[in-house]
């Protein structure tokens, strides 16, 4: 799944027609419990699924999968120049870094010539409006240019959660200045079967405005 949308990769095929996986070098980051890699692994695929957090993994590691874990920083890519055909992640990693062009710049570095990423994150133009359910989440309540990053913190006043805005604008800046084509925008559409409602995400607002956005980028 791309997103809280429903979108699945077997009918999206945003990495290539899955008979085509089978053999492909795939690294996820921002894997979590690499439920990605998971699937991938399933299509023949060799993933590796990475992630900053060792609590994620050690949830992969007892979820299970023949694949390699690796607890790093998306940003510093413990792998070889051309080590991959592809890379994926949705909404992992790069949503959570002040500089997403470090990562990108890696993903660069890693994958092999012609290799396709593929990365979701929430469509940025969310951060303009609350993140409600309800009718009263449709009503704008931010400026969208504002990229101030959203931080939670503990007791001690330590960052727990930092997650950062980039406009749309931003992000295709930063592909294309981290060496990658972008090939295509998929802004998935709520479909009619998702009757699920948690957090922000709902039918009533995903019938009306984007709630994620995909991201398709080549490296030529």
């Amino acid at each position: 799944m791309w997103g809280p949308e429903g979108l699945d990769e077997v009918e999206a095929e945003l990495l290539g027609p899955p008979e085509e996986l089978k053999g492909r070098d795939v690294l996820e980051i921002g894997a979590g419990a690499a439920q990605c890699a998971r699937w991938l692994a399933a299509q023949g695929a060799r993933p590796v699924a990475l992630d900053i957090s060792h609590r994620q993994l050690q949830h992969a590691l007892r979820i299970g999968g023949a694949f390699p874990l690796v607890c790093a920083d998306a940003s510093a890519l413990p792998f070889a120049d051309g080590s991959f055909d592809l890379a994926c992640s949705a909404y992992g990693a790069l949503p959570f870094v002040a500089d997403p062009c470090l990562v990108l710049r890696e993903l660069h570095r890693v994958l092999r010539p012609g290799g396709r990423l593929v990365f979701s994150v929430t469509h940025p133009i969310r951060w303009a409006f609350p993140d409600e359910p309800g009718p009263e989440g449709l009503s704008v309540s931010a400026s969208y240019f504002d990229r101030t990053p959203y931080v939670e913190q503990d007791e001690q006043g330590r960052a727990v959660y930092v997650e950062h805005h980039r406009t749309l604008g931003d992000r295709v800046r930063d592909i294309a200045a981290s060496g990658f084509r972008l090939v295509d925008l998929v802004e998935p559409e709520w479909p009619a079967w998702n009757s699920s409602e948690w957090g922000g995400w709902s039918p009533l607002r995903g019938n009306l405005i984007p709630g994620t956005a995909i991201f398709v980028c080549v490296r030529d």
